[in-house]
């Protein structure tokens, strides 16, 4: 069934923070929802990039011998194998496209880790 969303309407359903929500697939991709506030710790996807898509904030991606900020509309993407760590200073909303099998985390374990991403 082919429907359409709203990505303000799946933002309202979820309060928490570093706790990506799964909104659609395609192409052995998933694209995910999520708030950010306060860091997340460094991590590693050995095998896949990831991409962050700002939609409300701002997030500084910290790499190991630099940092970019990244503003609402604005988008990066980490490489794969790229150690990096996100800070949100205020709470920021992030649209993230990762290939379904990614690890939250990569193979770092933190209070914040996920490892099971919920459908909304």
């Amino acid at each position: 069934m082919i429907k359409t969303f709203h990505l303000k309407e799946k933002y309202d359903l979820f309060q928490d923070y570093w706790n990506p929500r799964i909104v659609a697939e395609l192409n052995g991709q998933q694209i995910k929802v999520v708030k950010v506030k306060g860091e997340l710790v460094y991590h590693t996807h050995e095998h896949e990039d990831e991409l962050f898509y700002v939609i409300k904030g701002s997030i500084k991606i910290c790499f190991e011998n630099s940092e970019k900020t990244i503003k609402e509309g604005e988008m990066l993407i980490v490489p794969r194998g790229i150690k990096h760590k996100p800070i949100a200073q205020e709470e920021c909303w992030l649209v993230l496209f990762e290939p379904s099998e990614i690890k939250h985390t990569g193979d770092t374990y933190c209070e914040q880790t996920v490892s099971k991403f919920k459908w909304i």
